[in-house]
């Protein structure tokens, strides 16, 4: 039962920003603060559901925290509902105190050059998504069996993530939650090489530690660091690597792997490059991706000293049957909401959104995450980041608050039923907690018949039915 007193605030979005929002409102506050979560699938959890590489079930453990969030009393999941279609942002501002946006980074960053729609080219957003069964992404097709080699475009952890998966063998997949439309097309595929491409230099490369080292302990490949090339792209200083532990131990560990000796023949491998920036994805006869042109390029100080790529004249064509761009990630717009198109991002200060053209705050919204930093960090990020908005929000709903009175930032409809109801009526196949728990169940259930953590349903139809036999 709603308390009529009670302070409400709407998440948008259930990934971990979402959850460590609604965590530390639950918490941190004096004040009895309810949270709903609006959620666009009908399953929360973001890119630890959908984005975490499979054979990383320790990090995905992190949902534990998650559940105790939403066990609260006063927290409550809305799933399968579109923010912009079943509810519309002049809708949550008369029904709650506070809106936080926590939508993530959800589009991929393109590469800009010829070629880039050529069959055999993927966005590594797409790619993820469908080894991990994400419903947008489960119709993907996937070429691995007329490619022997597939380039990775970047240097950071989703690069190395996406070579990781390509080289796997069946075994080390079987025991993984990954989806198993991709676990079928995964043991079919004839992919030998990876080759991971970064525009800078290892000393900046955006690898972390652990997911570097990773690379070195598959069953069925080896990892290829030539020496000659590695000592090249490290002969110009750049004292800000140097500085930065996580750089200077990429380093260690990448001169570790081009000492190494090649393994058995016939086992697959992956091959770290730099200092290489895609120009051409050229096609073959048959219309399809054969082959990446790429421009060689040297470090060169910019403004402030920071070192960047630059292009040379050198050229260098590499054949390759896929191509996968990790490049970035980008925001996507809401409607009504402030948003910056060149970083991709909702503009805001500290957490509270202002308007891009004259930087006045937008009373009473809020975001976090990825949609408020830009695509940095690992999951645990997301709990600082979150920290600095709740506090945000707090202040501004004292009475001391800069922005008036917290009467003023009162919505004319704070009934918690009447929003619920609106929601139903909008959306009849709504998803609430016990709906997910459901869902959830059932995955795991699935799981523990074949020894693995769970069995994804990956088709929104599938999750409501499933739903739906246990929604009040």
């Amino acid at each position: 039962m709603s308390d009529e007193s009670a302070i409400r605030i709407a998440v948008i979005g259930s990934g971990p920003a979402g959850f460590y929002a609604a965590g530390h409102l639950l918490k941190d506050s004096q004040a009895t603060i309810e949270v709903d979560m609006l959620e666009r699938l009908p399953t929360p959890w973001g890119l630890v559901r959908s984005g975490v590489a499979p054979d990383h079930p320790k990090i995905k453990s992190v949902t534990r925290v998650y559940e105790k969030t939403a066990a609260h009393p006063r927290f409550r999941y809305f799933g399968n509902v579109t923010f912009g279609e079943h509810v519309s942002r002049e809708d949550l501002l008369e029904h709650y105190h506070a809106i936080v946006y926590a939508t993530g980074s959800p589009l991929d960053r393109p590469l800009g050059i010829p070629g880039e729609e050529l069959p055999g080219s993927h966005a590594a957003t797409e790619f993820v998504g469908w080894y991990n069964g994400h419903p947008d992404h489960t119709g993907l097709e996937v070429d691995l069996v007329s490619a022997e080699r597939a380039i990775v475009i970047g240097n950071g952890n989703v690069a190395l993530d996406v070579a990781r998966m390509l080289v796997l063998t069946p075994e080390e997949l079987a025991p993984t939650d990954t989806a198993d439309h991709a676990l079928e097309v995964l043991a079919r595929s004839r992919v030998r090489e990876v080759v991971v491409v970064g525009r800078r230099g290892p000393a900046q490369a955006a690898f972390t530690n652990p997911e570097l080292l990773e690379l070195g302990e598959l069953t069925d490949a080896d990892v290829v660091v030539d020496p000659e090339e590695l000592e090249r792209a490290l002969a110009v200083h750049d004292e800000a690597a140097e500085q930065d532990v996580t750089s200077r131990r990429n380093v260690e560990i990448l001169r570790e792997y081009s000492q190494r000796t090649a393994g058995a023949e016939g086992r697959r491998r992956v091959v770290l490059r730099f200092l290489l920036s895609p120009t051409e994805l050229i096609a073959g006869d048959d219309g399809a991706l054969a082959a990446v042109e790429l421009a060689r390029n040297e470090l060169v100080a910019g403004e402030g000293g920071a070192l960047r790529a630059k292009a040379t004249e050198q050229r260098e064509t590499i054949p390759a049957g896929l191509v996968f761009r990790a490049i970035g990630y980008r925001g996507i717009p809401l409607p009504g909401v402030p948003f910056d198109e060149r970083r991709g991002v909702i503009p805001n200060e500290g957490g509270r959104i202002v308007r891009a053209d004259t930087g006045e705050q937008q009373a009473r919204e809020y975001v976090v995450g990825w949609i408020k930093r830009g695509p940095s960090g690992v999951i645990g990020t997301n709990k600082k980041d979150a920290q600095e908005t709740v506090d945000a929000i707090l202040a501004d709903l004292g009475p001391a608050s800069s922005n008036g009175s917290a009467a003023a930032l009162h919505p004319s409809s704070p009934d918690a039923d009447a929003l619920e109801r609106l929601l139903r009526e909008r959306q009849p196949d709504l998803v609430t907690y016990e709906g997910w728990s459901a869902i959830d169940r059932y995955e795991r259930e699935l799981g523990e018949r074949s020894g693995r953590p769970r069995v994804k349903l990956t088709r929104i139809e599938e999750m409501l039915r499933v739903a739906a036999s246990e929604e009040p």
